[in-house]
């Protein structure tokens, strides 16, 4: 009886691993939105890390996080490094490539509480309404990030921090827009 069990125990087992490594290994997570500020003012906000608190959907939800800035003020070598409590964890942004003011690509580097490797990408684009933002992430899933797939939908885990961080984008780059087109004496 023992033996019968273990052996559909292992059967088990080894129908997961394959459920787990038939998993797509790539990962694209996007979402967009319209910003009624011109392109310039958005990518400011994109461009230059000390200016992620301001929009940023992590940057708030740990007040004793310690950040710091290395290479260039913003732009391509740009560095920002955070480590923080469960809910940020810790990690590397790297700016590592830009064509002002149209597109910004990142390389995202998780060190806990799970290491992983990502680009992220901003792509800004003049509408009516102003400039259509795109920030999409992409990367590929190891065994465990596929096993974590089957029971957690990154999509809508990390899409709704998107959504939250663009609608906060959107906020401080119209406001920014509006005291801008006011006039001189108006500024921040």
């Amino acid at each position: 009886m023992l033996k019968k069990v273990g052996i559909g125990v292992a059967a088990g087992l080894a129908v997961l691993v394959i459920v787990v490594a038939l998993q797509p290994g790539a990962f694209k997570i996007q979402r967009s939105t319209r910003i009624n500020a011109p392109a310039g003012v958005v990518y400011g906000f994109l461009n230059d890390f000390h200016a992620w608190e301001s929009w940023s959907p992590w940057a708030k939800l740990d007040p004793n996080m310690k950040t710091s800035y290395t290479g260039p003020a913003q732009g391509e070598g740009a560095v920002y490094e955070w480590s923080g409590n469960d809910q940020v964890g810790s990690g590397r942004m790297r700016i590592v490539g830009e064509e002002a003011p149209n597109h910004i690509s990142i390389q995202l580097d998780f060190l806990s509480p799970m290491a992983a490797s990502n680009l992220t990408e901003f792509r800004l684009s003049p509408d009516a309404a102003g400039t259509r933002v795109d920030w999409a992430m992409t990367g590929e899933n190891g065994f465990i990030g596929k096993a974590f797939a089957l029971v957690m939908n990154m999509d809508k885990l990390v899409g709704k921090d998107f959504e939250h961080g663009l609608l906060q984008l959107k906020q401080q780059a119209e406001s920014k827009a509006k005291l801008s087109s006011a006039g001189p004496g108006f500024q921040r």
